[in-house]
């Protein structure tokens, strides 16, 4: 099914059309400049821009950087926050006269790395972490999602867990990727207490510098790099889409 998906990103938004049956893009990614301030209205338009770019007509999957509950954003952690409680799918169906699915960015991921990408076909409980600014969070069991986990939010060693051991955290306090991996490792090691994973997914920029902190990993589950890197979330939003209107 051609689907286009769209990755809602803090400096762009981009867009690609997605053969969902095979994860491939048929078409070249084309990236707009996120506005700023990302209010509902400007966001909005730009998705209209993407859509009016491919001169596409079906279904729209729409990666988001916040919790979405039935479509509807209930946070607004690193976007603007008039956000909270729109519902973000009725405003972009609205806006493009297209039916617009919305899902969580890293949810996107997760669903596109499960099924075309490290993860794929794997059975049991995988978890996937996007490692970046903040960390997002994808938990998938026998490749049914659990939507909106956001597990980079926990309360982690008395904050939350990305401002212990985010990517922007390692570089904020100048550390080592080794002792940033043993950090890491930490935070993996209390994931694997509560939810049992058989295999971690480590996304976002870190998954390029796997060698420079993987022997501090101690944890007994199988942890590996994402594969599909920027067009996960692509691929994600796409399938999301095609698969509520199945």
């Amino acid at each position: 099914m051609e689907t286009l998906g769209i990755d809602f990103g803090g400096s762009g938004i981009k867009g690609a059309i997605v053969d969902t049956e095979s994860g491939k893009l048929l078409s070249e990614r084309h990236r707009i400049v996120t506005p700023q301030p990302a209010t509902p209205q400007a966001v909005a338009e730009t998705v209209s821009l993407l859509v009016k770019h491919f001169n596409f007509s079906g279904p729209v999957g729409v990666g988001f950087p916040a919790l979405i509950n039935n479509g509807v954003a209930k946070s607004a952690s690193n976007i603007d926050h008039s956000w909270i409680d729109k519902n973000a799918e009725e405003l972009f169906s609205e806006v493009t006269g297209l039916p617009v699915f919305v899902v969580n960015d890293a949810d996107a991921a997760g669903i596109a790395e499960l099924r075309f990408g490290a993860g794929n076909g794997a059975p049991g409980v995988v978890l996937l972490l996007t490692i970046g600014t903040g960390i997002g969070s994808a938990l998938l069991n026998d490749g049914v999602l659990l939507p909106s986990t956001e597990f980079g939010h926990i309360e982690f060693k008395g904050d939350i867990a990305e401002r212990y051991c985010s990517d922007a955290a390692r570089e904020r306090n100048h550390m080592s990727w080794e002792k940033w991996g043993k950090r890491f490792n930490k935070y993996l090691m209390y994931m694997e207490k509560l939810f049992s994973p058989e295999m971690f997914i480590i996304g976002g920029g870190v998954s390029k510098k796997m060698e420079l902190f993987e022997n501090q990993i101690t944890v007994k589950a199988k942890v590996i790099p994402a594969t599909l890197r920027n067009q996960a979330g692509i691929i994600g939003a796409a399938c999301f889409a095609a698969d509520r209107t199945k």
